[in-house]
């Protein structure tokens, strides 16, 4: 047998080259799999996902037991992602799915897919500015909640109304505007029935301060009587400086047993608040409310009452006046008298000025 060195040589040659080649394309594959792994993972977490239409931002809703499907759709069908099946791919991994919450989101043009799984998950929903003012009835009420908010305003007007239900909160149906103080509130879009009477429960504590509970003791009045004859006190004049001086009034009648006879709780029994002139037959009208026919404050407030009438009733004057109509001027002031005869006097300048303007 002839052995042979050359072929010899030529294998541990190629066998040497293979081997020196072996890292060099391991190290190569490995790095085009890396570049492509960071590729695709910026593809899906940093590459801009969320196309808003033209819109630099707007405001996604999550309804209160929605699942990743609705999400999902809900996404789909506004058209904000560009890629459907990458969001849920990378909410998948998040496990957002099992982790949906309810609210209202601000989304911005251009956002990332990480960045608006993020957001959701995180549950940090955007608060809406609610301004309770100048209500007229509990109807009035449950629709500005109802219009802002997820809650069904159908159901606060069952709760408005429901006798056991407004125990816990210390009210009943004629007196819950008591708790409701009209101010500028912060709620979540997705805030509950129960939430929100927690939540005016807690403002009203907040404002019923030692100082205000003092004051309507030493009136020998409760809370709801006050808020009540605030009410009035609100649609007789907007003229926040006077409204201590009506307060007077109505309290000194009250001390003497004398029909408040206020023009705003007539309106209020007749439920027509565009009346101008209160004649006779509007008087006669046979309602709880109607404080000519009956002594007395009315069952409950006739309206939401501002804070400044709430604190004019706290803060009444003291004075003799027990009457009260509006001045021949139109100026939104009122002539105050002590005396009937004077206030007579008073009143037929108004009417006197009423029909120079052919007001009926």
């Amino acid at each position: 047998m002839t052995f042979n060195f050359f072929s010899l040589y030529k294998n541990n040659a190629r066998r040497s080259l293979a081997g020196d080649l072996m890292p060099a394309f391991l190290i190569t594959a490995t790095v085009l799999i890396i570049m492509a792994a960071l590729f695709r993972l910026y593809y899906l977490t940093i590459r801009p996902m969320i196309d808003l239409k033209g819109r630099q931002s707007c405001y996604f809703y999550i309804h209160t037991g929605s699942g990743f499907s609705a999400v999902r759709d809900s996404l789909v069908k506004h058209g904000y992602l560009l890629n459907p099946k990458e969001f849920e791919w990378l909410a998948k991994r998040k496990h957002y799915p099992e982790k949906i919450r309810a609210g209202r989101y601000l989304l911005e043009n251009g956002m990332r897919n990480n960045t608006l799984v993020n957001l959701l998950r995180s549950g940090k929903q955007e608060p809406l500015r609610i301004t309770i003012q100048g209500l007229r009835s509990p109807e009035d009420l449950a629709g500005t909640f109802g219009r802002r908010l997820a809650v069904d305003s159908l159901q606060l007007i069952t709760l408005f109304r429901d006798q056991t239900y407004l125990s816990r909160f210390g009210t009943t149906p004629p007196t819950l505007f008591t708790l409701f103080i009209p101010n500028t509130y912060e709620f979540f879009w997705n805030t509950s029935a129960d939430q929100l009477f927690k939540r005016m429960s807690s403002e009203f504590e907040r404002f019923w301060t030692p100082r205000r509970r003092y004051e309507a003791d030493s009136l020998h009045m409760s809370i709801s009587e006050v808020v009540t004859m605030a009410s009035i006190i609100e649609k007789e004049s907007n003229k926040n400086d006077e409204k201590p001086v009506i307060a007077g009034v109505y309290i000194n009648r009250l001390k003497k047993k004398m029909p408040l006879q206020a023009d705003p709780t007539v309106k209020f029994a007749l439920n027509d608040f565009g009346l101008r002139r209160i004649l006779k037959k509007h008087t006669a009208v046979k309602s709880p409310y109607n404080t000519y026919l009956n002594a007395g404050l009315p069952p409950g407030p006739i309206c939401l009452p501002s804070i400044v009438s709430v604190d004019a009733v706290l803060q009444a004057r003291n004075h003799a006046y027990l009457y009260f109509c509006a001045r021949e001027d139109f100026s939104g002031y009122s002539n105050f008298a002590a005396t009937l005869d004077e206030h007579n006097r008073n009143a037929r300048k108004y009417q006197k000025a009423l029909d120079a303007r052919n007001i009926r």
